[in-house]
């Protein structure tokens, strides 16, 4: 049987990979990506409130949704299981949905599970990171057109963010999928670190956080940079309400805490080991 070139950009983000759990730099991503350009405040109309920016809005969600249903059927990406959507269906209010970050388009399979449930009539909101928007690396209709809320170093835009958070978790009553490990490690299968960002958001908005777990498994396609392509079983778990008995920051602390623990117990049943980072002491 003749060997299967494996991608030399794909070893080498493997292998920054291995040096990044090694250097404790958990945050980071694995890929290299472009310099980002700043968004500034006149650059986005985040709650889409232009006639056009609506528009453009609804073409791009719709086209998506299709998009999804389209990779799916040819394969590209492999879904085997949703496991507990329908836990999403007891939140009333908005809510902010966690969900670990391997791939550039898991989000895909996010969106699948959140279309399972019964939030026929809420919508799947996601925030990302600056350049993402400012110069996608591809699909540039749907970067800046769907449901998305782009980041920014600028202050006076991320004043608007803030501002468009919560109205869409606060008026809109919608969800917000937020990756807490922050940077994207490719194909990487352990839960990381979580970042403050996500369960501060819901603190804010005194709505809880719903967490969702991506487990894979290899199949026998081969995808084109010569890895096997990965089979997806979606865990979603019931949702993680903020206590009025603690203050913010403990609210917090116990939301990430209690987030990052379901992570790694359904990571060591699925996968039967524990979870150890190589990271230098």
């Amino acid at each position: 049987m003749e060997e299967i070139k494996k991608s030399q950009a794909k070893l080498e983000e493997l292998e920054r990979i291995r040096q990044m759990e090694i250097n404790g730099e958990f945050d980071k991503d694995s890929g290299i990506d472009p310099p980002t350009l700043e968004l500034k405040p006149d650059m986005i109309d985040y709650l889409k409130k232009k006639p056009i920016n609506a528009i453009k809005n609804k073409i791009a969600n719709f086209l998506m949704k299709k998009g999804v249903k389209k990779f799916i059927k040819n394969k590209q990406i492999i879904i085997k299981e949703v496991i507990g959507a329908e836990k999403l269906n007891s939140v009333k209010n908005g809510a902010i949905i966690t969900c670990n970050h391997f791939n550039p388009f898991d989000n895909f399979a996010v969106e699948h599970a959140f279309n399972m449930s019964k939030k026929k009539h809420k919508h799947l909101w996601k925030i990302i990171r600056e350049g993402n928007y400012t110069n996608p690396p591809c699909f540039n209709f749907f970067f800046k057109n769907c449901n998305v809320l782009p980041l920014s170093s600028n202050s006076e835009t991320m004043k608007n963010f803030m501002k468009a958070v919560k109205v869409v978790l606060e008026k809109k009553k919608h969800s917000i999928l937020i990756y807490p490990e922050q940077g994207m490690w490719w194909n990487y299968r352990q839960p990381r670190p979580l970042k403050q960002g996500a369960f501060r958001f819901a603190v804010n908005s005194n709505v809880p956080v719903v967490p969702m777990f991506i487990t894979m498994a290899d199949t026998d396609i081969i995808d084109p940079d010569g890895f096997p392509l990965q089979e997806y079983t979606v865990h979603v778990f019931d949702p993680i309400y903020p206590d009025e008995n603690l203050d913010k920051k403990a609210n917090i602390n116990m939301m990430m805490d209690k987030n990052y623990q379901l992570w790694c117990d359904k990571y060591e049943e699925v996968y039967g080991k524990k979870v150890e980072y190589n990271t230098k002491k």
